[in-house]
């Protein structure tokens, strides 16, 4: 079994609107997050629909394996102080 990141990654892009809503929320609170752009990486797109079962962005996967999809601000909050 693959082993979960250790730190939240966004799959997003630079275009949609939630992305970046998301990102400034994630730069906003300190975290450490990586950022895989699904428009430069082509196949991050696929790894963003595997995790998800989705086609929409952006798929913010945490530290468990968890994921949330097109967070409101408020749920991406509490996710990020649970592992904060």
């Amino acid at each position: 079994m693959e082993n979960p990141p250790q730190t939240i990654t966004m799959y997003g892009a630079d275009w949609c609107h939630d992305c970046r809503r998301s990102k400034r929320l994630l730069d906003a609170s300190g975290v450490a997050y990586d950022y895989v752009d699904v428009e430069a990486l082509p196949e991050a797109a696929d790894a963003a629909r595997a995790i998800s079962g989705r086609t929409n962005i952006p798929v913010i996967v945490f530290p468990d394996g968890s994921h949330v999809v097109e967070p409101s601000d408020e749920l991406l909050r509490e996710r990020i102080a649970a592992f904060g």
